[in-house]
């Protein structure tokens, strides 16, 4: 499932990273490959903000349904 459909505060491992190149590398970039542990923080205003290796970052609901878990 997306990560965007995730419930808030439960843990997950991400599967796979969709979409274009430049999207899966940016992803990359802050933390988000296969293996991962991730966890949802909070949604307000079609942002999601994402626990992931002691860092919590702000992405788009967009970008988060390319983050399968």
């Amino acid at each position: 499932m997306p990560l965007s459909m995730a419930n808030l505060g439960e843990q997950f491992l991400i599967k796979k990273i969709s979409g274009k190149e430049e999207v899966r590398r940016f992803l990359e970039n802050l933390g988000f490959v296969s293996g991962a542990q991730v966890s949802l923080v909070s949604k307000i205003a079609g942002n999601v903000i994402v626990q992931i290796k002691e860092s919590r970052i702000a992405i788009s609901c967009e970008m988060a349904q390319k983050i399968i878990v």
